[in-house]
């Protein structure tokens, strides 16, 4: 592994019983896809006393059993899949296509999105559907999908207050994050349309609709362009 700088990766010490591998300060496609690598390689060469791990942006969170085995020992394993992960093995990415109805109720701060940059409620969505995201990690709630890649010019805050409801299938903007949330729960993400989409069924194999690695493209459905 080429590291960024000097002082990484880095291996820090969670509590008694976890441990977290920082591969890279920044958060991007490039060390996005060392970590999903790494999170490959340990579950090739499981380690006994490893309960669980947890990969995020750019590290990955190690739950172990103390009485099994100890941070010393973990990190000589993380190491070791770490030299061996194969960031460029070839593999079939997932596109997957969401259609999304844009502004009204399903969007409803689609135009304060827009006002915020000085722009037209049509040019937000033409800047949010010209991009192919990366899904970078999961989290939140089951099914929920942080995708990477969206735009500058239309990376808006959260709000400060976060709603107490938010509608299945709602699409948001966090900062540089775009998202779709899954399930009706509270937040505070910048919603700017819906899809009708299932992200997460927990009767299906796998239950998610988006997995770590995929690749997504938002299209404006008929019933939602924005004009």
């Amino acid at each position: 592994m080429n590291a960024w700088d000097k002082t990484y990766p880095r291996y820090l010490k969670v509590g008694e019983l976890a441990l977290l591998l920082e591969l890279a300060e920044e958060m991007t496609p490039t060390v996005n896809a060392w970590v999903r690598a790494v999170d490959v390689r340990m579950g090739e060469i499981p380690m006994a006393g490893v309960i669980e791990w947890i990969p995020a942006y750019a590290s990955l969170l190690i739950k172990y059993d103390p009485i099994k085995t100890n941070s010393s020992d973990v990190q000589r394993w993380l190491k070791g899949c770490l030299e061996s992960a194969a960031v460029d093995a070839p593999g079939k990415v997932r596109c997957v296509q969401i259609p999304v109805h844009y502004g009204g109720q399903d969007g409803p701060d689609l135009e304060a999105v827009a006002a915020f940059h000085s722009l037209s409620s049509s040019e937000v969505v033409a800047r949010h559907t010209r991009v192919r995201y990366h899904v970078g990690m999961m989290g939140f709630t089951p099914g929920f999908a942080y995708l990477m890649g969206l735009e500058p010019s239309i990376a808006t805050p959260r709000h400060e207050t976060p709603r107490i409801l938010v509608p299945a299938g709602s699409v948001g903007i966090a900062g540089m994050q775009t998202g779709i949330y899954p399930l009706d729960s509270p937040g505070g993400w910048q919603l700017i349309g819906r899809t009708d989409k299932t992200l997460f069924n927990p009767d299906q194999e796998p239950p998610f609709l988006l997995l770590p690695g995929d690749k997504v493209q938002f299209v404006a459905s008929k019933d939602g362009d924005v004009t």
